[in-house]
């Protein structure tokens, strides 16, 4: 079955909400309320999970722990996914450090960088390593994936030695398009063009309006 991304980014959208709800204690919600959480119409909702099953009962809703349950496991989240961070530079700091990622199902298992004063150190608990042992690390601690925070000119040459350790997934921080193997999933993350995208609907917009 193929599934299109944004289905897969709204699973994750819908999980993380439920987490949420489980947490403060809330049992069951309706596809309306759940689509409002998201921001995002109910026939959406509906449609996007019965891709993957029947959930949920009329006039009743969707059992938070059921729904939350099913999504870990369509979304491979059950056992912990296997995470390292590639670059301890700002970004790669503030990233070890985010407890978000333990609560979702994502395990930071170790960091790597080549400079000497952050080799050896530890940050939030996670050891630093020698870039130059990434592939023989990432074996030993059964990476699954990678965060990769490196400046532009390394992110390539990192990318392959990354493929090359058995990873299969890459999340990129670097604003360079990165050529791997059939098999491996990049998935970009542009912080930039985010924000001029954001600029444009702040401010650009009001130009654009005064030009016409």
């Amino acid at each position: 079955m193929n599934v299109s991304n944004r289905i897969i980014a709204r699973l994750s959208l819908y999980y993380r909400c439920l987490y949420n709800l489980a947490q403060q204690g809330t049992f069951s919600i309706a596809s309306k309320n759940l689509a409002a959480l998201v921001g995002l119409k109910p026939d959406q909702v509906r449609k996007d999970l019965s891709y993957f099953g029947k959930f949920g009962k009329p006039r009743v809703g969707y059992n938070v722990l059921d729904l939350k349950g099913a999504l870990a496991r369509i979304l491979g989240l059950e056992q912990g996914r296997r995470v390292a961070i590639v670059g301890m530079g700002n970004l790669g700091q503030a990233l070890v450090g985010y407890k978000g990622f333990e609560e979702l199902g994502f395990k930071i298992v170790a960091a790597f960088d080549n400079s000497p004063n952050k080799i050896g150190k530890k940050y939030r608990g996670k050891y630093c390593y020698n870039i130059g042992s990434l592939a023989t690390v990432c074996r030993q601690e059964g990476v699954e994936m990678v965060i990769l925070t490196v400046p532009t000119e390394a992110a390539q040459s990192l990318a392959q030695e990354i493929a090359k350790a058995g990873v299969k997934a890459i999340l990129n921080f670097a604003p360079v398009q990165l050529s791997v193997p059939k098999g491996v999933k990049v998935n970009n993350v542009d912080l930039a063009s985010e924000l001029k995208s954001m600029s444009f609907f702040v401010y650009g917009q009001k130009n654009l309006a005064r030009k016409h």
